[in-house]
């Protein structure tokens, strides 16, 4: 089979309790601007449920072209086998170009075996995807390709950035770390094309049973909802010192606190609130960067913040390289004092 043969970008369109989540509607932005790239411009949403039809409309919305829905009774919950037979049986069917899946933990089970299935290659936790030529630059006696999917993550333990691509092997395939796309604005009352395709799904020694689902309750607001942020790092000194930070926040409505590494590694803060490569990516309008050295592995998860204001007493920390704003000096001064003039002016 010629790679020609392939056509369109593809999402996954996870859901959770018949609820669409935030990363297929970050996917289907991005997916319109690849599709914008290519030759072929059709988005497809792929939807796996059970009794999930209703949530169409939404994908459309957000600016699906078409919603291949599989909804069986063994779909209800996530679970390995029958979702990994779902995927890929679509994948074989339909043929695309590109498949996209969020670097949830759904994904992250779901897209390595599916790519193994379709004998493919993945590029997991993506920050960045671009049509372009591989290799980047030409090489004499190499074939340059044109129009290949450019997968950018951080590798080495995010001490680097490497562009990878697929050009031998249809789909090309990557994982997207959430809240690093944007999602498309919304076209209420739009429709897609409607897809029922069911491979059929005869239970085997993979299908694993549940017997009880138990959610997990969370105090913590999710800081990729907010739209300032004011996080912490080593540099704030103690858990109790965050007193200050929280005060900050509380000068904007909604705004919260967020957190380096270093600050979760020692015990100060939940890792739910961690902002980085191993935490969650952040695109606030603002972003407060206090006591934090920017090194590559959190400026992955924040440098596409509206505005990166950044306070630290070391005037060559590689934060103040990525900051819009930056003051030097001693924040347990600057922090009060800027709260202060904050609350003056409200």
């Amino acid at each position: 089979m010629g790679l020609e043969e392939y056509k369109g970008v593809f999402i996954f369109a996870q859901q959770v309790d018949n609820e669409v989540s935030s990363i297929a509607l970050e996917l289907l932005g991005k997916a319109r601007d690849l599709a914008n790239d290519l030759d072929n411009k059709q988005v497809t949403a792929v939807l796996i449920g059970s009794e999930v039809v209703g949530l169409t409309d939404i994908l459309a919305e957000y600016g699906a072209d078409r919603v291949i829905v599989v909804d069986d009774p063994e779909l209800k919950e996530y679970r390995t086998e029958p979702y990994a037979h779902a995927l890929s049986s679509v994948i074989n069917e339909f043929k695309p170009e590109i498949m996209l899946v969020g670097a949830t933990a759904i994904g992250r089970d779901l897209g390595p075996r599916v790519s193994a299935r379709v004998h493919t290659g993945l590029t997991a936790d993506c920050t960045q995807l671009d049509i372009g030529d591989f290799p980047l630059v030409a090489v004499e006696g190499q074939e340059q390709r044109h129009k290949q999917l450019l997968m950018t993550r951080p590798a080495f333990g995010g001490n680097t950035i490497a562009t990878i691509a697929c050009p031998d092997y249809r789909p090309q395939m990557a994982t997207v770390r959430p809240g690093v796309m944007q999602k498309a604005a919304p076209k209420k009352g739009a429709k897609a094309e409607v897809v029922d395709y069911n491979p059929g799904f005869t239970p085997n020694d993979c299908y694993v049973t549940i017997d009880k689902i138990v959610k997990e309750v969370s105090n913590v607001a999710n800081i990729q909802d907010a739209k300032i942020l004011v996080s912490g790092g080593r540099g704030v000194g103690s858990p109790e010192n965050f007193k200050i930070l929280e005060d900050l926040a509380a000068c904007f409505k909604g705004g919260m606190v967020s957190c380096s590494r270093a600050v979760v590694d020692s015990g100060w803060k939940p890792k739910d609130m961690q902002v980085g490569q191993t935490g969650k990516t952040v695109r606030p309008h603002v972003y407060f960067a206090i006591g934090i050295s920017g090194a590559i592995q959190h400026a992955a998860g924040m440098e596409e913040s509206d505005i990166i204001i950044a306070i630290n007493k070391d005037e060559n920390a590689p934060i103040f390289d990525i900051a819009d704003y930056g003051i030097v000096g001693d924040l347990n001064k600057i922090v009060p004092e800027l709260t202060k003039k904050i609350k003056e002016t409200a």
